[in-house]
């Protein structure tokens, strides 16, 4: 049973996923404090092969209030996602491709641990954005008009 956390809606919207991935993230005692009271932000988290290890960058935990000036934690670092060196090495191909990066799609909690699921994603334009957006509209008219039709 999965908890949600977070979830990134942008990464939707500005990306085609082409696969996704499950994986841990190395965190200190006041961020996990800061996650289970909900203080996150996720909108522009996206995930870096470096060095042969996988670095989530651009995620947002605020500090926690009642931690010590010693404890508490920096809140924009970089944070080492726990992958299988297997999946490490086909995310370093997937991004070499050009176009592709590996948005933070959400965050949520799995047997008391924070887990995090990145994808694969290909950036879309602005007409396939648009093309979406017409898709969804076109599935809501037409769900509009079965609930119509069974009510009559």
């Amino acid at each position: 049973m999965s908890v949600e956390i977070a979830t990134n809606r942008k990464a939707g919207r500005d990306f085609h996923i082409l696969e996704k991935f499950e994986c841990g993230i190395e965190l200190k005692g006041t961020e996990v404090k800061s996650i289970r009271a909900g203080k996150v932000n996720v909108a522009d988290a996206f995930a870096r092969v470096e060095n042969g290890q996988v670095f989530l960058h651009g995620i947002h935990i605020q500090p926690w209030e009642t931690a010590g000036e010693w404890y508490q934690h920096n809140v924009r670092r970089p944070r080492r996602l726990l992958l299988h060196k297997r999946e490490i090495l086909k995310l370093e191909q997937e991004t070499n491709v050009k176009g592709c990066t590996l948005p933070l799609l959400r965050m949520y909690w799995k047997n008391r641990r924070v887990k995090v699921e990145i994808g694969v994603g290909k950036g879309k334009t602005h007409g396939d954005q648009r093309h979406d957006l017409k898709k969804k509209v076109e599935m809501r008219e037409a769900q509009r008009e079965i609930a119509r039709f069974n009510r009559g």
